[in-house]
């Protein structure tokens, strides 16, 4: 079944009161709250890189208080532990058998902040959950909530006691965002409302679990055209055969490329995808999965400015082959 026009205008309604909700928290910044809501849609997980004090950790908490579900943060530190995440089992002495305890994973919204300050073990134990949805303890599954979306925040700067995420784990983030610093007006807005702290402004429940899982289903309804995914698929073969990328993005990216654009297509009111729809999502979705060559990135080459270039020599499809 495709989307219908009807439904696609109802979705843009629903996207649009969410992104207006998160923006009372985050002035200034409505597209990367767009983009935020559509990884949310698209039923993938965020990871935001920025500056200390952009707002990352305010964002992901007006996410998670937008949609009336559970949410948790952990705040990842290199004495973490996997059971600290996942949770354990502990042995009942009245009962004689072993009990799940489960940990922070086990809400609707995750916010994991400060990803990068973990152990690479530690971060290892997100892949399962961030990919399947469950959580595999003394060799029993756990499903965990749906919707299940996982927010994780790292800075660019003090990378003194870090550890980088490998490229198995940016490739399980649909997409990579950053907030940047506001401009003069919102930033006068922000000074205005000083007297509240951050992790006190609240904004109001827009939607239930359960909606949020029905417009992920949704949005999975609209229409693709073959042109466009042939599109998308010479798009991520240009980045295979870049001089300066090592590595270039994977089937999985293709998809999330695709799987983002239909959601991207519904929030604008319209049931099916457009190349602009993807030329938009191109750099958040495909950049942070380029592993680049180190003289490259010696001369200042980055993975937005690859994208960048090949958007404009990948010939898009025409609107009406699109369309």
């Amino acid at each position: 079944m495709t989307m219908t026009p009807e439904q696609a205008t109802s979705f843009s309604e629903t996207f649009n009161r969410l992104v207006a909700n998160v923006d009372q928290v985050l002035l200034g910044k409505t597209f990367v709250i767009r983009l935020g809501f559509t990884a949310l849609l698209s039923e993938g997980h965020l990871l935001l890189e920025d500056f200390p004090g952009t707002g990352k950790t305010s964002f992901a908490r007006a996410i998670a208080q937008s949609v009336d579900g559970t949410s948790s943060r952990i705040q990842f530190t290199p004495d973490l532990l996997p059971g600290d995440i996942t949770g354990v089992s502990i042995y009942d002495q009245r009962s004689s058998t072993f009990e799940f305890h489960p940990g922070p994973i086990f809400a609707n919204i995750v916010l994991a902040d400060e990803i990068n300050r973990a152990s690479p073990k530690t971060q290892a134990a997100l892949l399962e959950v961030m990919e399947e949805g469950r959580v595999t303890v003394d060799g029993i599954s756990h499903e965990v909530e749906q919707p299940f979306m996982v927010i994780a925040t790292q800075n660019p700067i003090e990378q003194a006691g870090t550890y980088r995420l490998p490229e198995a784990q940016l490739d399980r983030f649909i997409m990579k965002a950053s907030i940047g610093y506001p401009d003069h007006a919102s930033t006068l807005r922000i000074l205005e409302g000083s007297t509240a702290k951050a992790h006190e402004i609240t904004v109001p429940n827009i939607l239930t679990a359960q909606a949020v899982s029905e417009l992920a289903q949704l949005a999975r309804t609209v229409h693709v055209d073959p042109s466009i995914n042939d599109y998308v698929s010479r798009l991520v073969d240009a980045t295979r055969s870049a001089v300066e990328v090592r590595l270039g993005v994977s089937v999985r990216g293709a998809l999330a490329l695709i799987r983002t654009a239909k959601t991207l297509a519904a929030a604008n009111g319209r049931h099916y995808v457009i190349p602009d729809d993807v030329k938009v999502l191109a750099e958040p979705v495909l950049a942070h999965r380029l592993l680049l060559d180190p003289e490259a990135e010696f001369d200042g080459v980055t993975g937005p400015s690859i994208i960048g270039q090949l958007l404009i020599e990948t010939a898009p499809p025409s609107d009406r082959q699109a369309v």
